[in-house]
């Protein structure tokens, strides 16, 4: 029998090792009785897919990934040059989409996530842009990102925005964000309604990174943001929505709201599902490309990921 293989990004100096960043990883695919193969992330992702698959072996049969982030069409890419190698990833590429992107989750998640509104593409204009705010009843504060990440670290200057009727605030944020993110802007533009969350000592969110495969909470940790955080979520609201979205390895980011949604910037508007206390799903993630905060257990992660691969439950 096969071990079950797990696909990691290659370093780009040293191409017959893992890349230093998930090294780790590999050695706890080991332990856990899996084989860990490379790809080369880099030729990936500027097109040569048959030359960033070679050091996976032929026959390889049901895999998964862990690594860094690959646009969609780059996964639908290497999910067929892998089929060409006898190989199935186990998320496929419709799969990786629907988990990856805010708009293949959102719809499944709407319940318990900040509103939000999207435009497709790398090209709008202000009246567009209006057109968005509006879906979010118009007023009060906002975040701006693209389908995959945002670029909170440069918070006032390419991510929030205190009043969505300020459309000349709205449209600079959204151009600076547009234009820090270039080429690697995924999927296209999403507003979604600002929620204030309970903050640690040091300020930052209380977040939680829950890690599922195939509906099931495997694995509660910190998010990789405040890897020292240690907090206990309310999975009884989201459970049943993960189960929905028939994903099989994936991840959900959890905040819980502040009192009151506090600072005076309660949700307004007729989508608004955020005032009160709770756990509120912040983010959706493909588990193959988000990332584990340092310090964290994760060898039960990886033996049920790679039991899942084995014949019979792939």
């Amino acid at each position: 029998m096969v071990d079950p293989t797990v696909i990691l990004p290659s370093d780009p100096l040293l191409p017959r090792r893992a890349d230093p960043h998930f090294a780790w990883e590999a050695g706890l695919i080991r332990a856990a009785g899996g084989s860990p193969a490379l790809l080369d992330h880099d030729a990936l992702l500027t097109g040569d897919v048959e030359a960033a698959v070679r050091r996976v072996p032929t026959g390889s049969g049901p895999l998964w990934y862990r690594g860094w982030m690959i646009p969609v069409a780059r996964y639908a890419a290497l999910a067929g040059a892998l089929a060409d190698r006898g190989c199935t990833l186990l998320t496929g590429p419709d799969e990786y989409a629907t988990a990856h992107e805010l708009p293949g989750w959102y719809r499944t998640f709407e319940p318990v996530t900040p509103a939000s509104a999207w435009l497709p593409g790398p090209s709008w204009d202000r009246t567009v842009l209006a057109t968005a705010a509006s879906a979010l009843g118009g007023r009060g504060p906002a975040v701006v990102k693209d389908y995959v990440k945002s670029r909170k670290h440069e918070w006032h200057e390419a991510c929030y925005v205190p009043e969505l009727a300020d459309l000349d605030a709205l449209e600079r944020v959204a151009a600076r964000f547009t234009e820090l993110q270039g080429e690697f802007l995924a999927g296209g533009l999403v507003l979604r309604r600002f929620e204030s969350f309970a903050r640690t000592a040091d300020g930052r969110a209380e977040e939680a990174r829950i890690w599922w495969v195939d509906g099931e909470p495997v694995l509660i940790g910190p998010h990789p943001d405040c890897p020292a955080s240690r907090v206990e979520p309310d999975l009884s609201a989201v459970r049943p929505l993960v189960r929905k979205l028939g994903c099989r390895f994936v991840t959900t980011d959890l905040a819980r709201l502040a009192e009151g949604n506090a600072d005076g910037r309660d949700a307004v508007g007729p989508n608004d599902r955020g005032a009160g206390s709770g756990w509120r799903v912040v983010e959706v993630g493909d588990g193959q490309v988000s990332e584990l905060p340092s310090g964290v257990d994760a060898e039960v992660l990886f033996r049920v990921l790679l039991d899942a691969a084995r014949p019979g439950r792939a």
